[in-house]
């Protein structure tokens, strides 16, 4: 296994204050009944998460200094900041495939937290299982970074040519396999996923978008996995920042859900750090980019698109999506 800071006792630590961060998420989010969750709330929730995130770091900072000395505390809580933001950054394009999802099958607003919620889940365990094998491949096939880098280098090139396309879900095979070989109602049951009519179960659309989330989540994975280790090879720097970059993904959707054709072009943005991960992969054996550099390139990446996005949309009406017919 790669050599790492994280012990059982920090491991099962951090693992504890997840699971209170998830209830707190939850339950503050008011998962249960039909609220709906408003921007504003949304955007304190947001701040609440990052702040926890920062804190952590800082935390992650005094804690290696008293047990490894300042320059290894410094090295890792940059390794550890820098695998956040890559994170986060690519997190936002996860939440924009989910606005697409809620609005093709129409989710209302008061339903979607409950989908959020075994999406946010299943990205947790999901990226707790893809962290664990790519250690072991790295910890036998020190090659696999070059592999990694080719795929970042490829998907960042493909996200920056398809940038302006939208999904076509209307296409999607395995939307049309599930229509193929399972009963569906044509209605929404509440929050239900399925109902018992005519004596027979029936998955309710709600089933259906929760398979096509959890599909988008194990596509993000696989494209996010791959970055942060162009950062770190320490398993656990690799689990927390991927953890807390998930953490607030619920409100990061609702924050932005009726704003996200302000930032038409942070897929642009988003597409150039997966380039320039993947190049720093490559380059890994010839030139090792500090990572104090490649924090201020992803992060004046980030601020370039969102600025430039601000700069050239003007704010659109929010859409309200019409309930499905009883």
């Amino acid at each position: 296994m790669l050599e790492s800071v994280g012990t059982p006792t920090l491991y099962l630590s951090f693992s504890a204050f997840v699971v209170v961060m998830l209830a707190i998420d939850f339950f503050g989010l008011k998962t249960a009944g039909d609220h709906k969750v408003s921007t504003r709330e949304a955007a304190l929730w947001s701040l609440v998460w990052i702040t926890v995130a920062l804190a952590f770091g800082g935390w992650f900072y005094w804690y290696l200094d008293g047990i490894a000395g300042p320059v290894v505390a410094r090295d890792k809580a940059l390794e550890y900041l820098t695998g956040y933001l890559i994170e986060k950054s690519l997190a936002v394009d996860n939440v924009f495939v989910w606005i697409t999802l809620f609005s093709f099958f129409g989710v209302p607003a008061q339903y979607q937290k409950r989908v959020l919620m075994y999406g946010v889940l299943g990205a947790i365990v999901l990226r707790a299982i893809l962290i664990y094998l790519g250690a072991l491949l790295l910890a036998q096939f020190h090659w696999i970074l070059y592999v990694f880098g080719l795929f970042l280098l490829y998907t960042g090139i493909q996200m920056l040519m398809s940038a302006d396309s939208e999904p076509d879900l209307a296409d999607n095979k395995l939307l049309k396999w599930l229509r193929g070989h399972m009963r569906i109602t044509n209605e929404y049951h509440g929050e239900r996923f399925f109902v018992i009519q005519n004596g027979l179960r029936y998955a309710t659309p709600m089933f259906i978008v929760l398979i096509m989330v959890e599909i988008t989540d194990v596509i993000f994975a696989v494209d996010s996995i791959p970055a942060i280790f162009a950062v770190t090879s320490d398993p656990f720097i690799v689990f927390t920042s991927n953890v807390f970059a998930i953490l607030g993904l619920r409100a990061m959707y609702f924050l932005l859900a009726d704003m996200a054709d302000r930032f038409h072009l942070l897929k642009y943005g988003l597409a150039g750090i997966l380039i320039f991960i993947g190049i720093k992969m490559l380059l890994l054996d010839i030139y090792k980019i500090p990572t104090g550099i490649a924090l201020g390139v992803v992060g004046a990446i980030l601020v370039v698109s969102v600025v430039a996005s601000l700069l050239t949309t003007k704010p659109t009406k929010p859409q309200k999506t019409p309930p499905p017919a009883a």
